[in-house]
């Protein structure tokens, strides 16, 4: 047995948005066969676990994924190969949210989007989902507008009431992201933020991490480290990015971060699933087709880890022990600059799945078949 056979137990969830038209505040770019509904959705995400073995998962948005029948839905996915993962709240859409949802001044406003949440909750109790992802979209446009500490007793009240209604298998991933929508200052910006306030909360709160949600050059790698010393990594939304929160495919600006990130989790045996980690994406495909971009993403991730298993931890850790700088570094350098694409491929074949995943769906026939069947209704998309 090699390292490399840790990859058997591993996977990545994908989001059921990502399908779903997408792109940018200046243009998003319609295509044939988008899916018009969740059905479609998980029919499209079926594709990339069916071609890939790696993602059995599907994030769902509320409400952007309502649907009347939670149970007939969960049937869908499971009869399609896959199952219901995180439900992601949507506090960003709605007119009474202008000043805020957690952390409006107004408690109207701030009990609307509780309650939200507790929908969100019955949505997990019927589709068998355990994590409730919050992103917030709270903060300020101006010095002055509100108050920062009273912000932030306000968010701690809010995310109390959420915390003690989640069943004991329940638990809440609150992200983070340090700029946008607002742009003065939001009211979880960073990792610290998210921490301290899952630290009040208990054990059923941990930190996601989103790989685009930092300022340019932050170390991504040492937060990693330090959340899971801490035991309060609950999930990564993988995506990739050259300037802000690009939702770019991940890995394609620097794999190189993707691999030292890798290179963390593997430490630590984080990557195995009684870690409890969810590696999920979370990324908008705007001018790329959508599920081969999903695809490429899986599949961008398991060569990372992939390089990362490589690393020899007894010369790494000898180096170290050493001080021989140059030595460690090499360690590291020998296990990223390996050509893992073949021995993928093959344990990809021993499968009983395609060597090349893409080039698979582009020969099957599914894009032209959903193209011409999903003509007429509304196309998913953000929103809808």
């Amino acid at each position: 047995m090699t390292r490399l056979d840790e990859l058997d137990d591993f996977t990545v969830e994908v989001p059921s948005w990502a399908y779903g038209n997408s792109g940018t505040r200046f243009k998003v770019f319609a295509r044939p066969g988008v899916p018009r509904d969740p059905y479609e959705k998980l029919s499209d995400a079926a594709q990339v676990h069916r071609l890939t073995g790696l993602a059995p998962r599907v994030s769902l948005h509320i409400p952007w994924d309502l649907v009347d029948d939670w149970t007939d839905l969960r049937a869908h996915a499971e009869k399609l190969g896959v199952k219901i993962g995180a439900i992601n709240s949507n506090l960003f859409q709605e007119d009474d949210y202008r000043l805020g949802s957690l952390c409006h001044p107004d408690s109207t406003i701030r009990r609307k989007a509780v309650q939200h949440h507790l929908r969100c909750l019955d949505v997990m109790r019927q589709t068998g989902s355990t994590d409730l992802k919050i992103w917030l979209p709270d903060g300020l446009n101006y010095a002055g507008q509100d108050s920062l500490r009273g912000r932030q007793d306000r968010l701690a009240e809010s995310l109390r009431e959420i915390y003690d209604a989640l069943d004991d298998d329940h638990r809440i991933l609150l992200e983070y992201k340090f700029f946008e929508p607002h742009f003065y200052s939001m009211d979880i910006p960073d990792w610290g933020t998210s921490l301290v306030h899952c630290l009040a909360l208990g054990d059923k709160a941990t930190v996601v991490l989103d790989t685009g949600h930092h300022a340019p050059g932050t170390n991504i790698e040492f937060i990693v480290m330090q959340l899971l010393r801490v035991n309060k990594l609950g999930a990564f939304d993988f995506n990739s990015r050259f300037y802000a929160d690009d939702d770019l495919i991940v890995g394609s600006a620097d794999p190189f971060q993707l691999f030292r990130i890798m290179a963390e989790i593997v430490g630590v045996d984080a990557h195995r699933p009684a870690s409890k980690v969810n590696f999920m994406l979370d990324q908008c495909h705007n001018i790329e087709e959508k599920i081969p971009g999903q695809i490429r993403s899986v599949l961008n991730v398991e060569q990372a880890l992939a390089k990362a298993l490589l690393v020899d931890q007894d010369a790494l850790a000898a180096a170290q022990r050493s001080g021989d700088v140059l030595g460690a570094h090499a360690v590291l350098m020998d296990a990223y600059e390996t050509d893992v694409r073949t021995v993928l491929a093959d344990r990809r074949e021993a499968r009983g799945l395609p060597r090349d995943p893409v080039a698979a769906f582009a020969a099957s026939g599914y894009a032209d078949t959903v193209a011409a069947a999903r003509v007429g209704g509304q196309q998913a998309g953000w929103g809808a």
